[in-house]
């Protein structure tokens, strides 16, 4: 991509990055005529609100199964180093990894359940970095041939991220995710700075992160970065 990026500099085309802050960009900076920056959500504080939300949904503590995003994926690490900033001590992690996909989840919660750990470990939550991955492992959970085991994955309390209004959002409404956080979509809030930079003659953009807000069962609006969906028993507004 740097050399997509330097291309597209040299013939004036403006550069934005979403949800990434490549090192690239400030050597595009410093030549370029045309807006260069990045647009990124918080993902540090999308995790402190995941670990807030598993000790709301875990008062008494206990295991979460997390599904994490792939290992390289700069957004995976800082949404799990907040998650651990804000969990509760009593809560423990059993963790797993995917490709922020449903059927990558799917697959590694399938894998997971052949071992014989899986059997004995004591899970009270589910939770995702993302709503697909979320829903990925409600699938590989419903698809047990164990009725009795099938039924208790599946009355625990699962979580993930993102809450569009067409996915994460519906899954919290229809009850098959217990917490979502919405994240709002970059694009169109990168066009906006891009067109303001260009009506305004600004060249260089420095790399700014998305604050957002967080919104309670209650309606009640709290100041800070992500939105979170808790059901009315949780709400502790």
């Amino acid at each position: 991509m740097p050399q997509v990026a330097q291309a597209a500099c040299a013939t004036g085309i403006g550069w934005a990055v979403l949800n990434k802050r490549p090192d690239y960009l400030s050597d595009l900076r410093s030549t370029a005529t045309t807006p260069i920056f990045a647009v990124s959500s918080d993902h540090f504080e999308i995790g402190r609100i995941q670990g807030r939300q598993f000790g709301a949904l875990l008062p008494g503590g206990g295991s979460v199964l997390y599904i994490k995003g792939p290992s390289q994926s700069a957004a995976a690490q800082e949404r799990g180093l907040g998650m651990l900033e804000t969990k509760p001590s009593n809560i423990q992690l059993a963790m797993l990894k995917a490709e922020w996909t449903e059927k990558s989840a799917e697959r590694s919660v399938r894998s997971w359940l052949k071992l014989a750990t899986s059997q004995s470990s004591p899970i009270k939550l589910v939770g995702a970095q993302d709503d697909s991955m979320a829903m990925g492992a409600r699938k590989a959970f419903q698809e047990m041939t164990n009725e009795a085991e099938r039924s208790r994955w599946l009355s625990l309390p699962f979580t993930g991220c993102d809450g569009q209004p067409a996915t994460g959002q519906v899954w919290v409404r229809e009850k098959w995710l217990a917490a979502t956080i919405h994240i709002p979509p970059l694009t169109g809030q990168a066009m906006e700075i891009l067109a303001k930079a260009i009506q305004d003659g600004t060249q260089l953009i420095r790399p700014r992160q998305m604050t957002h807000r967080w919104l309670r069962s209650s309606g009640k609006l709290e100041s800070c970065r992500g939105r979170v969906l808790i059901p009315p028993s949780l709400n502790r507004a």
